[in-house]
């Protein structure tokens, strides 16, 4: 497969800046996910990689050539995009094969290259049907066969599972998953949806307003964010953030450098500190259930602190704790992040 080097990437709609200084090297075989929410550049900065946007400044390098000016055609790369877009009047086979036809593969090198995708993607017994036959699931396989056939260097999704019910996006990320490892493939991966990204992901890239605020694994940036906004977007709950003069900051014991306290819902202990004191192991603080959430094997409690600090505590399903109960939260002192005014990391 191939490497993907980014550096000092800028795009510009007008006077609207979509990327600023972005550098990203993205290894052979990685399965790579850029997420962030809406509007953060995640889908321009994929697209100037298939060079369907044009970049303004910077370079491109795929498997060591740059191809910053090329275009899509002379990159090495499949799409697949969110959409489909298969033909209705063709068949899967005709759906898969209709790219190679068009770039002159002849007719038994066709043949093979949709046989062996097909066995890879179970699509062996719906060749010779159409579209319309296809439940979504299947219909998005065969987009990724279309790819698969193309044998590019790198594979570049953009949001592929969105038009998916829940059920069938889990089945299909699992999918997806055993293809890479099966193809040992360079994917990069565009989701607005951060569980996709912790699930699937090699490495994360977490942009912000058109930035890179932060790359790395995914339970390296989970653990151990680098920003403020990282904190609060990795993560199902997101991370408990509070100002540090709050009820949850003065629990967790701030520091005058901290200008904003965190917590994983998961990390915060349910019960009375014993020692009475904190200790290294945490201070207690009160607070009182507004709702709970019950979801079979967890439970989690949205609280509220007598200041008003809204708490998310995740629990066990067995949790016996109702709406309207008092309770003492314990923030274990290893579990808390600490920010500075500039959303860094205090470590």
């Amino acid at each position: 497969m191939a490497t993907v080097k980014l550096q000092k990437i800028n795009k510009f709609y007008g006077s609207l800046q979509a990327l600023t200084d972005v550098s990203l090297d993205i290894e052979d075989g990685a399965f790579v996910v850029f997420v962030g929410p809406s509007g953060c550049g995640k889908s321009t900065l994929l697209r100037s990689i298939a060079g369907l946007e044009s970049v303004n400044s910077g370079t491109i390098d795929i498997d060591g050539r740059e191809v910053t000016h090329l275009e899509p055609a002379e990159r090495d790369l499949s799409m697949v995009f969110q959409s489909y877009a298969l033909y209705p009047h063709m068949t899967v086979r005709g759906n898969m094969e209709f790219g190679m036809k068009v770039n002159g593969i002849g007719a038994s090198e066709r043949a093979e290259r949709v046989t062996e995708a097909a066995r890879i993607l179970q699509l062996s017994e719906l060749l010779d049907r159409k579209p319309s036959q296809l439940s979504g699931g299947q219909r998005q396989r065969v987009a990724i066969g279309r790819s698969i056939v193309k044998h590019p260097k790198v594979f570049l999704f953009d949001e592929p599972l969105s038009n998916l019910d829940a059920k069938l996006r889990v089945q299909m990320r699992i999918e997806l998953e055993a293809l890479h490892k099966q193809l040992g493939a360079t994917m990069i991966y565009v989701t607005h949806d951060q569980v996709e990204a912790m699930t699937m992901a090699d490495q994360i890239v977490v942009l912000n307003g058109g930035r890179v605020e932060q790359v790395g694994a995914p339970m390296e940036l989970y653990h151990r964010p680098a920003t403020e906004f990282v904190a609060g977007f990795i993560g199902s709950p997101a991370m408990n953030l509070s100002p540090a003069a709050s009820a949850l900051g003065q629990a967790a014991r701030s520091t005058d450098a901290a200008a904003t306290i965190g917590i994983r819902p998961e990390h915060i202990r349910v019960g009375r500190n014993m020692a009475g004191e904190g200790g290294s192991d945490g201070r207690g603080l009160s607070v009182t259930i507004r709702v709970k959430e019950q979801l079979g094997g967890e439970s989690y409690l949205y609280t509220v602190a007598e200041d008003g600090t809204a708490i998310v505590v995740k629990t066990d399903g067995e949790d016996s704790h109702a709406a309207g109960d008092t309770l003492e939260l314990v923030l274990p002192e290893d579990r808390v992040h600490r920010f500075a005014p500039d959303g860094r990391a205090l470590r």
